[in-house]
């Protein structure tokens, strides 16, 4: 069952976090793969448009279901299922804020910033589960956030907004157990300073991926 709900959820990730998963130490991989998980799940309740009202209700359900902890929660659900290993899922609540700032009719800084946010606190939580710096995780998690936003716009002054926002941003070391982040924050280092192109646009961007998933720098 484990192992079925895991297939299930990696092949709900886009292929630059399935790449950089498979980077995980053991010790680490569940928690990774949960966050990654919901972080998929939320974009997903974004691209599959409709209403704002719509939208805000779908990312009203994660946020209320976060906060009221595993106790409240629905059986069946594969992310919660796999959040179950996190010890304060709650703090993930950041996480649904930061993709619903997206949701405004243009793409300002404040909306820029949210996300960014949104991202950095996650994954500055996911380091303290793993007993780490959150302050590293949360700026490697800033950098990624910018850099996954900048790929996917097709709008040229947003886009330029996303590289504005993300210019003089930290791209610090992260210990082996958030080598996955380390992998995302240099492909979206390497992004932004292309321009925003996708973080796995090529073989360039493959063999940065498989050195810092190795060497971690």
């Amino acid at each position: 069952m484990a192992v079925r709900m895991d297939r299930m959820l990696l092949e709900e990730l886009p292929a630059p976090q399935r790449l950089a998963l498979s980077y995980a130490p053991s010790a680490s991989r569940a928690a990774t793969l949960a966050l990654l998980a919901l972080d998929a799940r939320l974009g997903a309740a974004l691209r599959q448009g409709g209403e704002p009202v719509l939208v805000q209700m779908r990312l009203a359900w994660w946020r209320d279901t976060l906060a009221a902890g595993p106790g409240g929660w629905p059986a069946g659900e594969a992310v919660l299922e796999a959040l179950q290993v996190w010890r304060n899922p709650g703090a993930l609540v950041a996480l649904v804020d930061g993709w619903e700032a997206l949701l405004g009719e243009t793409l300002d800084a404040e909306a820029i910033e949210g996300f960014a946010a949104g991202r950095g606190d996650a994954f500055a939580q996911l380091a303290i589960e793993l007993g780490n710096d959150p302050q590293a995780a949360g700026a490697g998690a800033r950098l990624w956030a910018l850099g996954d936003l900048a790929a996917n716009l097709s709008d040229t002054a947003e886009r330029a907004r996303v590289l504005e926002a993300a210019g003089g941003l930290p791209c610090p070391p992260l210990p082996r157990a958030l080598r996955p982040l380390a992998v995302l924050s240099g492909l979206a280092r390497r992004s932004l300073a292309r321009g925003g192109f996708p973080l796995l646009d090529g073989p360039g961007a493959m063999l940065l991926a498989v050195r810092l998933g190795i060497a971690g720098r």
